[in-house]
């Protein structure tokens, strides 16, 4: 596993979603912009999904640690 630290700001809007499967699975999708005008899109899976829904908002520079999936898409472990 590959782990990632990034700080960046938040770019679009929150996207909330749920995943219906053999369990329920709630997903938060969005992108930040890092230091260097990368653009990286961030996904979190449940409890965190919730945080990131109700915490998070528009142009907030956050801190994350996390991995990074196939797709180049960083999935999140905590949020700072």
């Amino acid at each position: 596993m590959n782990i990632c630290f990034i700080q960046g700001r938040i770019i679009s809007d929150i996207e909330f979603k749920f995943i219906i499967k053999e369990n329920n699975y709630s997903i938060a999708i969005f992108k930040i912009i890092l230091n260097n005008n990368s653009i990286v899109k961030v996904k979190g899976f449940n409890e965190i999904a919730d945080y990131c829904y109700k915490n998070l908002y528009k142009n907030k520079i956050i801190n994350i640690c996390g991995y990074l999936n196939n797709k180049s898409e960083i999935i999140i472990d905590e949020i700072f």
